[in-house]
């Protein structure tokens, strides 16, 4: 299994907006591509000083699946275009783990 770990600040004003499209539109519209090998999503986050940080885990079966989602550069960050504008700043690659246990 395969862990897809991303971090995202926000705004503390658009916290709340980016919380609600996370859970809403963007995490439902993954789950809604039917990717084979995908096991959720799971989204942490905490007041990090004037900011708010986001960090998704995405689980897959393997690399392959990751690719489906992202494309073929799969440590590319997926943002989606409403996403983008509550975003202060970014990884700008996500990070790939092996769950063991």
């Amino acid at each position: 299994m395969i862990a897809r770990v991303w971090h995202g600040w926000t705004k503390a004003a658009d916290a709340a907006a980016y919380e609600q499209l996370l859970r809403e539109e963007i995490f439902p519209g993954i789950a809604a591509k039917n990717i084979e090998g995908y096991h959720g999503a799971e989204l942490f986050l905490r007041p990090d000083g004037g900011e708010v940080e986001f960090v998704t885990l995405l689980r897959f079966d393997s690399l392959e699946a990751v690719k489906e989602f992202a494309g073929e550069d799969e440590r590319k960050p997926v943002i989606y275009p409403k996403a983008e504008p509550l975003l202060a700043r970014m990884d700008e690659r996500s990070q790939h783990y092996r769950i063991v246990v």
